[in-house]
């Protein structure tokens, strides 16, 4: 070969370098992820998604990317959400709790990899835990079912409280979240507490709440299982303050950013394991042949600090049977 023809040669093969990476970067797999709320309440959340896509191989820049969309308007932008990310043809999509259903609406074909709030089989989602069927599998909570453990926890903590107050969602489209609110009020019928079901769908309906609850002088508060509410932490826990009423809420990481009481599923655990089913679809799993795993570890967590600031004594026997007690 002759030197000019040489150079010509290997001039074309570096031109064609940057189409090849690009080509290469364009195969990349992508991952649709949308949630309700907004992305700095699940912050805390992605370390531990990206900590089980690792465990299968996957790193987000590496091998694997994310289009997230964030549903901060509420639950009527999940159905746009679900068909942006349909048109976009994701490789995988990635559903948490109250999105699932527009999530499955959406495609009959794109796995789904999703976080259940309650029983995702008496919610319709799939066929039976150990084989799903169709395109969607994923990680049950118990969201949607703690409520009258939450309850007795928060009569334990006041037994004082003539009036509870109990914050519900009346947009959220889960029956499971609507059958645990009825749940609640049937625990509370059955030891005679009366109860005031207040209903909050945005910023300014949780104000409103709040101001009905001082004017009913409720004495405690139960925040039903929402990712409205979650998405809303610091709204509620100042209100609570502000208004001494003692509050009892679904996740640990509420109690650490200062609420009185948690109990609920654990939420790092439970994303671990839907990033671990992500990366098996990726390689080539199929939903449908993925048992829907039971997030099985719940934590009671107690700050003290904020028993103390409200003026609460904590039975010893309550804080005994805490998993975390904040001092």
């Amino acid at each position: 070969m002759k030197r000019r023809q040489f150079i010509t040669l290997l001039g074309g093969a570096a031109a064609a370098w940057p189409l090849a990476a690009r080509a290469q970067q364009s195969a990349m797999p992508v991952i649709g992820f949308f949630s309700l709320g907004s992305p700095g309440a699940f912050a805390t959340q992605l370390p531990a998604l990206r900590s089980g896509l690792k465990g299968e191989g996957f790193e987000e820049g590496s091998n694997v990317a994310f289009d997230f969309r964030w549903l901060a308007t509420g639950y009527d932008q999940a159905r746009e959400a679900a068909a942006e990310l349909v048109a976009r043809r994701v490789d995988v999509i990635v559903a948490t709790t109250s999105a699932v259903l527009a999530a499955k609406a959406a495609t009959p074909t794109i796995p789904i990899v999703a976080v259940f709030g309650g029983d995702p089989v008496n919610a319709g989602f799939v066929a039976s835990l150990n084989r799903p069927g169709a395109n969607l599998t994923g990680v049950g909570l118990f969201a949607f079912s703690l409520g009258p453990k939450r309850f007795e926890l928060l009569r334990e903590l006041v037994p004082s409280a003539k009036l509870i107050a109990v914050l519900v969602n009346p947009s959220q489209p889960d029956p499971e979240a609507r059958s645990d609110a009825s749940d609640v009020e049937a625990a509370a019928r059955a030891v005679g507490q009366q109860i005031s079901m207040l209903n909050a769908s945005s910023e300014g309906d949780i104000d409103s709440a709040f101001a009905a609850m001082v004017q009913q002088r409720a004495g405690a508060l139960l925040v039903m299982a929402d990712p409205m509410f979650n998405d809303r932490r610091q709204q509620i826990i100042a209100l609570a303050a502000r208004h001494a009423i003692p509050t009892i809420y679904e996740w640990r990481e509420i109690a650490q950013a200062g609420g009185l009481m948690s109990y609920g599923s654990s939420l790092p655990d439970a994303i671990r394991h839907l990033g671990t089913y992500v990366g098996r679809v990726l390689k080539g799993a199929k939903p449908a042949d993925l048992p829907v795993m039971r997030a099985v570890k719940i934590e009671l967590v107690i700050n003290l600090k904020t028993a103390k600031a409200l003026g609460l004594e904590v039975p010893p026997t309550l804080s005994a049977r805490a998993d975390e007690v904040i001092e």
